[in-house]
């Protein structure tokens, strides 16, 4: 079974003296990668508040700081459609990225959108990641991945579990659990991702598979019961748990993922360029500390890799809401 991740950020301006007197010879390089950056460079992103905005800011200081120019983290609020027409339709020269989660590539999936991920954008590296916990209500007599798949057969269709609005990627995950697991879990939607965990809290839906920040608070004050991590290996932001793999169900993941994206046809070097200072930035002690406090594991990937991951998650998630029938509305 193929692998899930599923981001976001806000405003940064950080200025580092660049030296311009040499323009016409950068501009001369910059197809080979030597001469970039020759300007500011944006990060473009959506709204501000979620976890990778840290993961954002960050990568704009680095790149500030290890290339010598400005770097700007420009916030497009409202439609997520915003920042990624700004990028594809930016010079493909490296100075505009886009700071981007799973939407990007899942949006299409479930709506008429004018792009496709990977003709109109160049991969560059898969930043961050935060996996999804699957959590109960204290009252769902289960304390493992396996004896909730067993309740689940022993009762189909009277167990729910809470999500987003259609096609969220809470629904996703829950979906895919419900795919992988064959069981009958009735989908309760809520306008957000807030509102179904605090649904779950209530007890007014016994289950939810969301991000371990949300819910590693609720399991420690004893709201929620975790039962697994959604990630490949055991990990630190949710400490003690086990893999869903290990708990129950093989082959299970999901989570957020923020990755950095420019246009389609930017030169192989700069794209280069641009992951090795990226990945270099996110792999500091100091970087990954502040990241891990945002909830935020660092991945830092090859641009090979993460064009794999897209085309991966595509075939993954086109499956579940195919079969899920998943519409937005």
């Amino acid at each position: 079974m193929r692998k899930y991740g599923i981001l976001v950020s806000a405003f940064l301006l950080v200025m580092v003296q660049g030296n311009v007197s040499a323009q016409p010879v950068l501009f001369a390089t910059t197809g080979s990668g030597q001469g970039f950056p020759i300007k500011t460079m944006r990060l473009v992103t959506n709204e501000a508040g979620a976890g990778s905005d840290v993961a954002t800011r960050l990568i704009a200081q680095g790149l500030a700081a290890s290339l010598g120019q400005a770097a700007i983290v420009e916030n497009r609020g409202g439609s997520s459609l915003i920042p990624t027409q700004i990028v594809m339709n930016a010079p493909p020269d490296g100075h505009t990225l886009y700071s981007a989660t799973t939407n990007l590539w899942i949006l299409p999936l479930l709506q008429t959108v004018p792009y496709d991920t990977l003709r109109d954008f160049s991969p560059i590296t898969l930043a961050v990641s935060s996996p999804n916990v699957i959590a109960v209500h204290p009252s769902v007599s289960v304390h493992s991945v396996k004896e909730l798949i067993a309740l689940a057969k022993a009762k189909p269709g009277e167990l729910s579990y809470g999500s987003g609005s259609a096609g969220a990627s809470t629904q996703l995950a829950a979906e895919l659990f419900k795919h992988m697991a064959g069981v009958n879990i009735l989908h309760v939607p809520y306008r957000g991702a807030a509102p179904a965990l605090n649904a779950v809290v209530a007890g007014q839906v016994q289950l939810i598979v969301i991000s371990a920040r949300s819910v590693m608070p609720f399991s420690k004050s004893g709201g929620l019961r975790a039962l697994a991590v959604a990630s490949a290996q055991p990990s630190a932001l949710a400490p003690g748990l086990p893999t869903a793999a290990a708990a129950g169900l093989p082959g299970y993941e999901s989570g957020l993922v923020n990755g950095i994206l420019a246009p389609a046809r930017t030169p192989l070097a700069v794209v280069d360029r641009l992951n090795a200072e990226i990945v270099r930035n996110l792999q500091s002690p100091d970087v990954k500390d502040k990241l891990f406090n945002a909830s935020l594991e660092v991945v830092g990937s090859s641009p090979r890799e993460f064009t794999a991951k897209i085309k991966s998650e595509i075939a993954l998630w086109g499956k579940v809401i195919k079969d899920a029938g998943i519409r937005q509305q």
